[in-house]
């Protein structure tokens, strides 16, 4: 299983995050998508917010890469920060 997930520092505006959110699901239709508030961090907090693509295997997310491109390119217009990290589950 891949899982790319995203922090961002600030909580995005909700209404603007939520097309971002349905933009990012259309693009990537072979991913559960997840998204939530961040409640905390050890030992300080450094994200907000957090994005989520699970994709059952490297097949499903090489597949998508044109559609997380689209997903990033559209997280850049939120105004808020942002790290990406891409996580291999066994």
């Amino acid at each position: 299983m891949i899982r790319v997930f995203v922090l961002y520092s600030e909580q995005p505006d909700p209404a603007r995050y939520e097309q971002h959110a349905e933009l990012s699901r259309q693009a990537a239709p072979g991913a559960i998508t997840r998204h939530g508030r961040v409640l905390g961090g050890v030992p300080d907090p450094d994200a907000a917010y957090y994005f989520e693509f699970e994709f059952t295997d490297r097949e499903a997310w090489k597949a998508a890469q044109e559609g997380l491109m689209r997903s990033a390119e559209d997280a850049q217009g939120l105004g808020v920060p942002f790290r990406v990290y891409f996580a291999e589950l066994e």
